[in-house]
């Protein structure tokens, strides 16, 4: 399941750096949520400057990043990946730490398909391991 989606504005960074963004945000969210790099998902939505407003001032970068995430991650688990995918865009792009939002999303096993089939059925071990894990 491990899905993300960074924005930024359009035409501030070349290609190379943007490629190097999502293998970094793919192996921080790997790791993070121990998980094969194989299963990551991402992909970078940029927009033009004329159309984003930060702080009340248009065309200010503040990159923000949605993470998906089947319920029923640990809150420390997740909290570590706020912070990874803060770092990455941090380290790659030079953003202020401070102008960097993310948001994590947890989807119900239920409602995510993997190949056509429910997460919940298709890694029904997986999730139940993660369950017997919770505080």
């Amino acid at each position: 399941m491990p899905i993300f989606e960074v924005h930024v504005l359009a035409d501030r960074h070349p290609p190379q750096r943007l490629a190097e963004l999502l293998g970094e945000l793919t192996r921080r969210y790997a790791e993070v949520l121990d998980s094969p790099p194989a299963r990551v998902r991402g992909w970078v939505t940029e927009h033009p400057p004329g159309q984003w407003i930060t702080g009340g001032e248009i065309g200010v970068e503040a990159p923000y990043v949605t993470a998906l995430v089947l319920e029923g991650r640990p809150v420390e688990q997740r909290h570590r990946l706020l912070a990874a995918l803060t770092d990455a865009v941090v380290t790659v792009l030079g953003s202020p730490r401070e102008l960097v939002r993310a948001r994590i999303v947890e989807v119900p096993p239920d409602d995510w398909g993997i190949a056509g089939v429910p997460a919940a059925a298709a890694r029904a071990e997986e999730i139940a391991a993660r369950a017997a894990r919770r505080p």
